[in-house]
């Protein structure tokens, strides 16, 4: 097995135990759930709407386990030990980004389901949107680990993290939710996106980590 390989199992094993993967997912239908009480039983309305309350639930359940990301591992020296192995932390850092990523999308995909059901979300509509979040979650991931490596050690870690990832995460937010009206051109958009954030957030959480362990 390779070293990023026994990294991404290494970090799914921490997200799932305890159950610790199931809560952004429980968040995000808890949303969903209490979105219509407040709007009203109005099912066209609740359609309009419907693609936007997803990514923004989506979103937010993605910040959650943000301080559990990095700080564990930066805190009990497991970082120090694969730096002086000689291990590139931008490696350690992509590898966490794909656990994350599996950790939470397929749960939310699967949420995703239940929600349309609840918002009043034709067939197409939930097509569209199950469609974005598998070419934008990549980028929200990418986001929230150099968010958890910037943040790591703070005092108060959660509230900096939101206020570091949540504006940065807004062009996903926005392309994600207007693929439903606006097709083929905000998929390109939202997907162009996400790459940027793939490509650049593994370096920006390296550097992070490496000033965290000085």
């Amino acid at each position: 097995m390779s070293l990023f390989a026994a990294l991404v199992l290494r970090d799914l094993r921490r997200a799932y135990a305890g159950g610790g993967a199931l809560w952004p997912v429980a968040f995000f239908l808890l949303v969903a759930t209490l979105f219509p009480f407040a709007v009203g039983p109005d099912q066209a309305l609740l359609g309009r709407v419907a693609a936007g309350v997803v990514w923004a639930a989506a979103l937010l359940a993605a910040l959650l386990p943000v301080e559990r990301l990095v700080a564990p591992d930066l805190e009990a020296g497991v970082l120090d030990q694969l730096a002086v192995r000689g291990v590139s932390m931008a490696l350690v850092a992509s590898a966490k980004v794909a656990a994350h990523w599996l950790a939470f999308t397929p749960p939310l995909m699967g949420a995703t389901v239940v929600a349309a059901g609840l918002l009043g979300m034709s067939g197409r509509t939930l097509a569209m949107v199950e469609t974005g979040l598998l070419i934008g979650t990549p980028g929200l991931a990418a986001l929230g680990v150099a968010t958890g490596a910037l943040v790591a050690g703070l005092r108060g870690a959660g509230a900096v993290a939101g206020l570091v990832m949540l504006p940065l995460a807004v062009p996903l937010l926005i392309f994600g939710a207007g693929a439903v009206e606006q097709g083929a051109g905000a998929y390109k958009l939202l997907g162009a996106v996400s790459l940027l954030l793939l490509a650049g957030a593994p370096f920006v959480a390296a550097a992070a980590i490496r000033a965290g362990m000085d």
